[in-house]
């Protein structure tokens, strides 16, 4: 039976080694795992001998450290449904009594996304030796953002973690299904633009080419509409190899370009003023504002900087210029709500119960309800966009199809014709 060296840290998250006899490396983290160690390091001594050098050293007869081989947590993705569990487990250990290390430490033993669980060993072992949760996520900016460090740390500076997380946790909940409600409205259009698109490609390049060819022997004039019909499929089937590229480049040159500053200040002034679709958007940025902001300032974050990290969430730069300027009122004195209304870019409605909220003192309260009621709007908006797209869909299609059967039967039925 092989002998390993191993690392691997403890139920307490320290670093610990040793040597151990397993039938194979998945055995002997099998073994370890039973003795509540996470196995990160082996390497196999040749032929059983404990003297055949030091972990670290690797002396004479030592094949090598050897990281274990496992490259699927690599490509593992965390969801934020993953991430949104965990903060309520984490809530809930932490209000039953239970040590923030050791709560860590269980999380991360039954999390069975293998990344989430090499992250949470990793904070564990920073928080172990002194340090705060809020710093140890830092480091992993793109499972834990800046406005969860930054709730997690008001929370660990004010004692009532176990609240903020809660909090924090139903957040990321309604964010995630405002995020699905309209991701799913769009699934159903996309689908019906790739088929007609398919169906007219199939058209264009195969159906076309042969029926031109009829036309072609019989040397009768055609019609300007069929004329066009086979000059489109003559180059969409023999400059396919021309037109593929320089679509393919155009996308990714547009893509880039919104990237931009330019480009994405463009593109967001435009979707603010697309019809349907731009009251679609500014209801979806009010009711992330309000939720966003109303979840901070509940969990002791001060109003500047969650403003700083608000307009993170917004994803337009047009809204995000807005509460800038909305901070920079507020640091010379003014209110929130006079900012924003200021602007023209805020509902009028969302101003007046932002303003009265402050008023009566009960601002969190009143975002909110504000984020409630945008949200509401959101689903009806979704609802209309979907019941107006397909349809908009199909009529598009229709007349593509139209067109090219037209431009086809009619030269046909002149041939008809003019053979009787």
């Amino acid at each position: 039976m092989p002998l390993y060296a191993w690392k691997g840290l403890d139920a307490a998250g320290k670093a610990v080694n040793g040597n151990r006899e397993a039938d194979g490396p998945k055995s002997l983290r099998q073994i370890l795992r039973k003795d509540a160690v996470f196995l990160t390091e082996l390497r196999e001594v040749v032929g059983g001998q404990r003297s055949a050098g030091t972990l670290a050293g690797g002396g004479a007869g030592a094949k090598g450290l050897k990281r274990e081989i496992d490259l699927k947590h690599l490509f593992e993705r965390i969801r934020p449904q993953e991430i949104s569990i965990f903060t309520r487990q984490l809530a809930t250990l932490l209000k039953a009594g239970i040590p923030l290390a050791e709560g860590l430490g269980a999380l991360a033993e039954q999390a069975d996304n293998r990344k989430l669980q090499l992250i949470l060993a990793g904070i564990r072992q920073r928080v172990n030796e002194g340090g705060n949760l809020a710093d140890a996520m830092m480091a992993h900016p793109k499972v834990f953002p800046e406005l969860y460090t930054n709730m997690v740390r008001s929370g660990e500076a004010a004692g009532n973690l176990d609240s903020v997380l809660a909090r924090l946790s139903d957040f990321l909940d309604t964010e995630h299904a405002l995020r699905s409600k309209v991701s799913g409205a769009m699934t159903y259009p996309i689908m019906m633009m790739f088929m007609g698109s398919l169906v007219m490609g199939i058209l264009m390049v195969v159906v076309v080419p042969q029926i031109s060819e009829v036309f072609a022997d019989s040397g009768k004039a055609l019609p300007w509409n069929t004329q066009v019909l086979i000059l489109a499929a003559g180059i969409a089937s023999g400059y396919w190899w021309v037109v593929l590229p320089v679509g393919i480049g155009g996308y990714f040159g547009l893509r880039a370009w919104l990237r931009t500053a330019r480009g994405r200040g463009v593109m967001d002034r435009f979707m603010l003023r697309l019809w349907v679709v731009g009251r679609l958007v500014r209801f979806v940025a009010v009711a992330r504002f309000s939720r966003t902001l109303s979840t901070m300032l509940a969990s002791g974050v001060p109003l500047l900087t969650a403003l700083a990290i608000v307009k993170k969430v917004l994803n337009n730069t047009v809204l995000e210029k807005v509460v800038e300027e909305a901070r920079d009122a507020i640091r010379e004195g003014e209110s929130i709500a006079a900012p924003l209304k200021r602007s023209g870019q805020f509902p009028s409605m969302m101003c007046h119960m932002v303003a009265v909220g402050e008023r009566s003192g009960q601002l969190e309260a009143m975002l909110e309800n504000v984020a409630g009621a945008y949200e509401r709007d959101v689903e009806t908006e979704v609802a209309r966009l979907t019941t107006l797209l397909s349809p908009i869909m199909i009529v598009v299609m229709a007349i593509g199809v139209g067109f090219i059967v037209f431009s086809i039967i009619t030269p046909i039925m002149d041939m008809q014709q003019f053979i009787q």
